[in-house]
C-alpha cells in the first residue's frame, strides 16, 4: 500500500518513469503492488478466502488482539493475516491460483510492462509481498522467468528487514547501487536512496482494495469510515452504552452471566440499525449539503453498505437476545414486537434527522440519544436509578451538540463525562427527595457512580487543576 501524496526528492510522473526505464542501461528493480500490479497482491489473496464473512470475522478478531506487536510491529501484520487465512481456509491457495489470470489481465500495468520489455535486460521484481502469493500472479502475467525478490515463506524475518536488506541480500549491494528503482511507496526510501536512479511514482490507475471489503459486517462503517482510528466500538459503545446497560439491569437479573450475553446480542441488534443511520447521514450530507463534514475514508468506499443485510443481522441478533434475556422463561410475541418497533422508529427518526436543517436537528438529537442510551428499557427491566442515569446521559450528550450547532464552529471541547456526573448528581438528589434514600443508596447506584467517575477521571483532573480562588492573592488597593 502506498503512502499517498507525501512528497520525496525522488518523485516522478508515470511518463518520466517510463522514459527513464527505456533509456536506462543497468538493472531495473520494480515494485509489484500498486506499481507493476495495480492492486495489492496480499489483499487480493486474502480476499479469495471463503466463506468471506467468517474470514472477515476472524481477521477482525486478529486486528483486536494485534499479535504482531510481539513479532516486530506493523511490518509483520500481513504475515499473521496470511497465516491465519491459509491455516483456517486451506482451499484459499487453490482459489488464488484460479483467480490470478483474471486479476493479471485486468490489473497489470501494461505501459510499465512494455517499457520494462523494451530493452535487452530483464527487470527484477522486488517486493515485501510473499513469494508463494506473488509467483502465481507473475506467471499469469507472462512473467514466469522474471527474477523475484520477495518474502520467503510466511515468517516475520523478511518483513522486519524491509525491501532494502532483502534486495542487498539477494542481489548484492553492487547491483542495487547501479540500479534504477521504480516504486510507489515512501516506505521504500532506504532502497531509493542507495540506487543510481530512484523513481517514486504514483500510478493513477492504482487502487488499494482492502480484502473482503465487499463483505458486510456490522461495525465496519463506524470503525473505518465514520470514526476511523478512534476505537469507537470499544471506547464509545462497549465502555459507555453497554457498560451502563449492564450496571443498570444486572441487579435484577436471575442469571447474571446469561443476562450479560443477552445484552451483548441486544447491543449488536440495536447498533446494526443505528449504524445504518450513520451511513445515511453521510450519504445525505454528500447529496444535499453544500459543505458536508465527511471523512476522507467516505470517498474511498472501504466497506460494504447493503440495504437489507443489516436488518437480517438486527432481527436475528435481536430475536436471539430476547430468548437469552428471558431465560429460563419463554419470551412472548410482544417482546419481539416492541423491539422491532424500536428499531424501525430509530431508523426512521435518523433518516428524518438527516434530511432536516441543522437548527431543527438540535431538537431531534436528544431523541436519537434517548434511543441509544435507553433502548434496553424496551425489553429489560432496570433499576430506577439506572433509568435516571440514562436521562443524565442523554442530557450530557445533548449539551455539547447544542453548543456545536449554536456556535456553528468545530465540535466544542466540553467535559462530557463531568457534565454527565453533574446531571446525574442533580437527578439523584431529586430522586432522593421524592422517594427516599433507598432510591439512591444501593449497589446499582454505587456501581454506576464508580464507573462514571472512572470514565471521567481525566476530565475531573483537568477541572480540579483549573480551579482557583479569585479572592486570594489579589494586589492591595
Amino acid at each position: 500500500m502506498n503512502s499517498g501524496p507525501l512528497e520525496t526528492p525522488f518523485d516522478a510522473t508515470p511518463e518520466e518513469a517510463i522514459a527513464a526505464i527505456v533509456a536506462f542501461d543497468g538493472p531495473v528493480l520494480v515494485d509489484l503492488d500498486e506499481t507493476l500490479y495495480l492492486r495489492n497482491s496480499t489483499e487480493d489473496f486474502i480476499d479469495s478466502a471463503r466463506p468471506g464473512l467468517l474470514a472477515l470475522l476472524l481477521l477482525r478478531i486478529l486486528d483486536f488482539l494485534q499479535p504482531w506487536h510481539l513479532t516486530g510491529g506493523e511490518a509483520t501484520r500481513d504475515a499473521w493475516r496470511v497465516r491465519l487465512v491459509i491455516v483456517l481456509f486451506p482451499w484459499v491457495q487453490r482459489r488464488w491460483r484460479a483467480r490470478t489470470s483474471v486479476l493479471a489481465s485486468s490489473y497489470l500495468n501494461r505501459p510499465l510492462l512494455a517499457a520494462l520489455r523494451s530493452g535487452a535486460r530483464e527487470p527484477i521484481i522486488v517486493t515485501v509481498g510473499f513469494l508463494s502469493i506473488v509467483k502465481p500472479l507473475l506467471e499469469a502475467s507472462g512473467l514466469r522467468d522474471v527474477r523475484v525478490v520477495a518474502a520467503r515463506g510466511f515468517g516475520f524475518h523478511d518483513r522486519r528487514r524491509g525491501k532494502l536488506e532483502m534486495a542487498v541480500d539477494a542481489l548484492g549491494i553492487d547491483t542495487v547501487s547501479r540500479s534504477l528503482v521504480v516504486t510507489d511507496s515512501v516506505q521504500d526510501r532506504p532502497l531509493l536512496e542507495v540506487s543510481a536512479r530512484p523513481m517514486r511514482t504514483i500510478w493513477p490507475e492504482a487502487r488499494y482494495r482492502r480484502a473482503l471489503g465487499h463483505v458486510y459486517l456490522p461495525g465496519e462503517y463506524l470503525t473505518r469510515v465514520k470514526r476511523p482510528g478512534e476505537r469507537y466500538v470499544v471506547r464509545g459503545i462497549i465502555q459507555e452504552d453497554f457498560a451502563f446497560w449492564v450496571l443498570a439491569s444486572i441487579g435484577l437479573a436471575a442469571l447474571p452471566l446469561v443476562h450479560v450475553a443477552g445484552l451483548l446480542l441486544l447491543l449488536l441488534s440495536f447498533w446494526t440499525i443505528y449504524e445504518c443511520g450513520y451511513v445515511d447521514n453521510d450519504l445525505a450530507a454528500a447529496r444535499f449539503e453544500s459543505d458536508p463534514k465527511l471523512t476522507s475514508q467516505f470517498h474511498e468506499a472501504l466497506v460494504a453498505t447493503p440495504r437489507w443485510q443489516p436488518w437480517i443481522w438486527a432481527l436475528a441478533s435481536g430475536a436471539a437476545a430476547i430468548f437469552v434475556l428471558r431465560a429460563p422463561l419463554r419470551p412472548v410475541p410482544l417482546d419481539f414486537g416492541k423491539w422491532l418497533a424500536l428499531l424501525i422508529a430509530t431508523f426512521l427518526w435518523f433518516k428524518l434527522y438527516n434530511r432536516v436543517d441543522k437548527d431543527t436537528r438540535i431538537w431531534m438529537f436528544p431523541f436519537l440519544q434517548l434511543a441509544r442510551s435507553a433502548a434496553v428499557l424496551v425489553v429489560v427491566p432496570v433499576a430506577a436509578i439506572g433509568a435516571v442515569f440514562f436521562g443524565a446521559q442523554v442530557l450530557a450528550r445533548w449539551v455539547p451538540y447544542y453548543v456545536y450547532r449554536i456556535t456553528r464552529q468545530d465540535w466544542p471541547r466540553t467535559h462530557t463525562h463531568v457534565i454527565r456526573l453533574m446531571f446525574f448528581f442533580v437527578l439523584c438528589i431529586m430522586l432522593w427527595a421524592a422517594y427516599g434514600r433507598s432510591a439512591v443508596f444501593n449497589w446499582t447506584c454505587g456501581a454506576i457512580w464508580l464507573w462514571s467517575a472512572f470514565r471521567a477521571r481525566d476530565e475531573l483532573v483537568t477541572v480540579v487543576r483549573g480551579a482557583s480562588r479569585i479572592d486570594r492573592g489579589r494586589p492591595a488597593q
